[in-house]
């Protein structure tokens, strides 16, 4: 009997590990979806990082002195 035991202890082993993997797998909590990557707002088209200057015959100057 004891023979028998010490046989089947490496596949009680196997099957706790198993066990424990199989029960971390389904209590872990579902990751996003890989096409929901980082989300942008752009609000100007081209998303310019220097000030935009008015150009054109609208342009009215100030002569306030």
């Amino acid at each position: 009997m004891v023979i028998v035991a010490c046989l089947l202890l490496p596949f009680v082993g196997l099957l706790l590990y198993g066990m424990d993997r199989v029960e971390d797998w389904l209590t872990r909590s579902p990751e996003p979806p890989r096409h929901a990557g980082a989300r942008r707002l752009r609000l100007i088209a081209g998303g310019r990082h220097e000030p935009a200057t008015r150009s054109g015959p609208d342009r009215r100057s100030s002569r306030a002195a």
